[in-house]
């Protein structure tokens, strides 16, 4: 769990974000116990309803699935559920304003495509 919270963004926001991540990252994989709200509450010193909203909204997408009287667990499909999210999400945000910023610009696909790989290449170095 991160050390604090972002003032800016609503917490159960943060909570299901950390969540999201853990997973994608494997820090906590499928059939895996997750922080309970009471744990998120002490934890950040925060009302556990907050906390709730946050893992509610993760059972309603499938990511996570309630166990009566033993705690929130990973579903096997979470990772590509999320994954899959954040590459649509990531398309909406990042590559339609990418493409139409090249339209106006005039720059072709090709070259776009290289400025990509260029990039690519100074990261391995």
């Amino acid at each position: 769990m991160k050390k604090s919270l972002d003032e800016n963004k609503p917490i159960f926001l943060q909570i299901k974000e950390q969540l999201e991540d853990s997973i994608i990252n494997g820090n906590i994989n499928s059939g895996e116990r997750v922080p309970s709200t009471n744990e998120f509450a002490a934890y950040y010193k925060i009302n556990p309803a907050t906390a709730a909203k946050g893992i509610n909204e993760l059972v309603a997408e499938e990511i996570l699935v309630k166990r009566r009287g033993v705690g929130m667990f990973v579903t096997e499909d979470a990772k590509g559920i999320l994954i899959e999210k954040r590459k649509k999400t990531f398309y909406e945000h990042y590559m339609l304003p990418l493409k139409e910023e090249a339209r106006k610009l005039r720059i072709k696909e090709t070259e776009l495509m290289e400025m990509v790989k260029r990039e690519d290449a100074a990261d391995e170095n």
